[in-house]
């Protein structure tokens, strides 16, 4: 290993870190109980399983703003580890499609930018629970990077 991997190795961790720092501050994020394990530049979201998070108790089944919730906070860790030291992306809008029910167990995400854009960002994310060919949820959103006055443009 020479000098510049070790530079690159601890970059990395130190980014990691404040991924996670980021979360962390987020306090929904913190009362869902939602982790992140990042390997390369895919960050993979854990929504431990809570007997707080089930919405309906007689299936019983996690609460669907729960895993839409999961999911927003996926994208926007994906989007901050592409985009380190921008702004923290803001939600623009956001629709999520309830695929099947979200059972008591863990839940695992992961988001991909279809289109980063210079202002806003399209992003879709899945999530799932055993198999991640038979995802429980999909959202498919548009995130804020910066705003007008940020852009220097004023427009």
């Amino acid at each position: 290993m020479n000098g510049r991997n070790r530079i690159d190795i601890a970059e990395e961790r130190a980014r990691s870190q404040a991924l996670r720092d980021l979360i962390g501050r987020i306090p929904y994020a913190r009362f869902l109980g939602i982790t992140i394990d990042r390997r390369g530049d895919e960050i993979t979201t854990t929504l431990n399983f809570d007997e707080k998070l089930i919405g309906n108790p007689v299936l019983p089944a996690l609460h669907g703003g729960v895993i839409g919730a999961f999911m927003e906070v996926t994208a926007i860790a994906q989007l901050a580890w592409t985009m380190p030291g921008a702004p923290l992306p803001k939600p623009i809008d956001i629709s999520v499609d309830y695929l099947r029910s979200g059972r008591p167990m863990d839940t695992f995400a992961r988001a991909i930018i279809a289109k980063p854009g210079r202002r806003v960002a399209n992003v879709r994310v899945e999530a799932w629970q055993d198999e991640r060919a038979r995802p429980i949820a999909a959202l498919h959103g548009h995130f804020l990077l910066r705003r007008d006055e940020e852009s220097g443009t004023g427009a």
